[in-house]
């Protein structure tokens, strides 16, 4: 059995038709979408989006207050102008700024907005990671 992996990860969302409309404002293309729900297909991965109450209820804590912001979502880029333009695109589509694009202490290139639910997002060049023709990332050996 492979433990150490993520295969879906869900964002609760106050108003799914919102959600939605965001991340088509990002370019996201949804895969399926049934009744109350949304799944994005990524890289060896999918991102779903679920009504907070029903992801509560879902999750055997139906009536549980449900968070955001202590988990961080990332993007890498292969160039600064790349992270620009992502920055740019998610303020146009109606995301909060965090934390405008600028050089990093670790020698990269990055920002953070959150979307309309609050849920967190980097955006980021990391000169040290290689991406892989499809955007992948696997770090470097050692």
């Amino acid at each position: 059995m492979k433990v150490q992996r993520v295969t879906l990860i869900t964002l609760g969302v106050a108003d799914l038709a919102r959600a939605k409309a965001f991340y088509a404002a990002l370019g996201w293309e949804p895969r399926l979408a049934p009744e109350g729900v949304v799944f994005y297909q990524m890289n060896g991965a999918v991102l779903g989006l679920f009504g907070l109450d029903d992801l509560a209820a879902d999750q055997g804590r139906a009536g549980a207050r449900l968070g955001t912001g202590a988990v961080t979502l990332a993007q890498n880029f292969e160039s600064e102008a790349e992270v620009d333009a992502a920055y740019q695109l998610a303020l146009q589509a109606g995301a909060a700024g965090l934390k405008a694009p600028e050089k990093v202490f670790w020698g990269g290139y990055s920002a953070y907005f959150a979307d309309p639910d609050g849920h967190v997002w980097e955006l980021a060049m990391n000169p040290f990671w290689k991406l892989g023709d499809d955007g992948s990332l696997t770090l470097p050996e050692g």
